[in-house]
């Protein structure tokens, strides 16, 4: 293709996103307040519980059969490859930055959580649909890029609510931790002038416990009485079992905290979508022209239309948040866009071209070329909710997704038009 020709249908789809998430922006200020805030959010969960697992659910039962689902083994290998490289990256970034501690876990988690499922459910079909464009030329384009953008959305939210997840609550436990340990020691410095007056108080029973963490061992010891081995060694078996049911329990609640993530509306649509793909019988039940269970298909296809324009709302009104915000050192944004728009799109290349020279590819380019876009997304939405739920660099990520998103209309641009003419 020509250059002029492939600029053109490289930019249309995120020109599209641009001009509605303008829009969007602007119903989200204080001006008009359409998009507020709390509006956003009740839209959200409609989009997320409602509208995306409609659309995974019928582009999947629709379009994938089981020879095709063996055929894209190596789409979840892909997304393990972005992920791992991210986060190598992210932690040296992270590490030769110093952001703070409390956000060294979410630049890894934006350099490696990518938006695997959002941005390329706009893009793709608005490349199938472009005049011009090499993909139009399949006659499946539409149903079979949204079917890859699908599965890629269900494996893509099992990387960041595992890894990301369990980084991010690690660091805000951390920081946590030291703000509160600094806010005792401020509370003992200050009680240390007082510290004449409590030494004459005489410490009662039902308060032993709670003083002796804070006495010295040697007075400690005035509390406890001698014990025998017997009683030693009773205590310690005691107290491993009380150790192992506390980190039984702490493993156990994060588990279910992963797991209730994980299994979330768009996950749970897409793998049923599969089911339903892969099977025959079923498929001839509710996907065929004459099923006699058609009217679900068509039903969950009216419900799964309006996800791309609220998505594409809700992003750029969330993206506002970011505007006035300040207080993050320019070089983590900086370094995150390095990565995820200049490291990572080359590795991808390297990745996909690979796998296609040795075999693991599917003859269709457009396959290869939601390979590529993984490498190339923005950092993913959900990275925000995360942070938003452990109360943790909530204002950075708003920054962090302003640029990155702002950015991402030229770099997808200009390497869509990069990936197009490797591909044709």
């Amino acid at each position: 293709m020509k250059f002029w020709s492939l600029l053109i249908v490289a930019w249309m789809p995120i020109l599209e996103v641009l001009l509605i998430g303008s829009v969007a922006a602007l119903l989200a200020t204080s001006y008009i307040n359409i998009l507020s805030s709390e509006a956003r959010k009740h839209v959200n969960k409609i989009v997320f519980a409602v509208f995306v697992p409609a659309l995974s659910f019928t582009c999947l039962a629709e379009s994938v059969t089981l020879k095709d689902l063996i055929s894209w083994w190596f789409m979840p290998v892909n997304l393990a490859i972005t992920f791992s490289i991210g986060v190598s990256l992210g932690w040296i970034a992270a590490k030769i930055i110093i952001p703070g501690s409390h956000l060294q876990s979410l630049v890894i988690a934006c350099c490696s959580g990518g938006n695997w499922g959002t941005l390329p459910l706009i893009i793709v079909p608005a490349l199938c649909s472009e005049p011009g464009s090499p993909f139009q030329k399949a006659s499946d384009c539409d149903s079979k890029g949204l079917s890859y953008v699908s599965l890629s959305l269900a494996l893509g939210n099992i990387f960041i609510w595992t890894h990301n997840y369990c980084v991010i609550e690690r660091s805000a436990k951390i920081h946590k931790g030291r703000f509160m340990k600094n806010s005792d020691l401020s509370k003992i410095r200050d009680a240390d002038l007082e510290s004449s007056e409590a030494s004459c108080y005489v410490v009662r029973e039902e308060d032993k416990g709670e003083y002796e963490t804070l006495l010295p061992p040697s007075t400690k010891a005035d509390f406890e009485e001698p014990k025998s081995k017997n009683d030693t060694s009773v205590d310690a078996i005691t107290n491993s079992r009380g150790r192992f049911q506390e980190i039984w329990n702490i493993f156990k609640k994060n588990a279910e905290d992963v797991m209730e993530f994980l299994l979330t509306p768009p996950t749970i649509a897409a793998f049923i979508g599969l089911f339903v793909g892969v099977i025959p019988t079923l498929k001839s039940l509710i996907t065929v022209e004459d099923a006699p269970l058609r009217v679900i298909q068509s039903s969950l296809k009216i419900l799964g239309n309006a996800s791309i324009p609220c998505t594409i709302l809700i992003l750029g009104g969330n993206l506002t948040k970011g505007i006035q915000k300040s207080a993050l050192k320019p070089l983590v944004v900086v370094a995150i866009t390095v990565i995820r728009y200049v490291l990572l799109p080359i590795c991808g290349i390297g990745v996909v071209t690979g796998a296609d020279k040795l075999g693991f590819l599917p003859e269709s380019p457009l396959f290869k070329y939601v390979l590529l876009i993984q490498f190339t997304v923005p950092p993913a939405m959900s990275i925000g909710t995360i942070a938003q739920l452990f109360e943790v660099g909530e204002e950075e990520c708003s920054v962090i997704f302003f640029w990155t998103y702002l950015i991402a209309a030229v770099a997808l641009t200009v390497w869509s038009m990069v990936y197009m003419s490797i591909l044709f």
